[in-house]
């Protein structure tokens, strides 16, 4: 007789939250677009919301390993994203700041730091959960 698996654990996003998501992404649109159209006060009245509501989105699915990492990553993106954006509304993206880096390199920080906590959850974290089931189901 085959082991019996565990029904599969449902995530499921209030209908609050789901608004707020789609708030946030209307705000990144925004943002993008007043960057693509260099509309300067647009894009930088944008940035508040659009990182304000990703540090909300993240603080609520704290208790979710999974959702955490990936909503963190998107505010590293995000900070990354609007000090590129600001870089070049200012003119400070072609400014040598050491040999061979310029003020638009320096928004590697913050994508990479984004980049840092996925390869830690998928790398680390994920791993010992799905171990942990494992051992559950046993």
């Amino acid at each position: 007789m085959a082991p019996q698996s565990q029904p599969e654990e449902v995530y499921s996003i209030p209908a609050t939250y789901r608004k707020m998501e789609n708030t946030h992404i209307l705000f990144w649109l925004v943002k993008d677009i007043a960057w693509c159209m260099v509309w300067k006060p647009l894009g930088l009245l944008m940035v508040a919301p659009t990182l304000g509501i990703a540090l909300i989105i993240a603080w609520r699915t704290r208790a979710y390993q999974s959702e955490l990492a990936h909503n963190l990553a998107i505010v590293f993106w995000i900070t990354a994203n609007s000090y590129w954006m600001t870089s070049e509304f200012f003119g400070f993206d072609t400014a040598q700041v050491l040999p061979h880096v310029t003020g638009k390199h320096l928004a590697l920080v913050p994508f990479l730091i984004g980049l840092g906590i996925l390869a830690y959850y998928y790398l680390v974290q994920k791993p010992r959960e799905t171990a942990a089931e494992q051992v559950a189901t046993l």
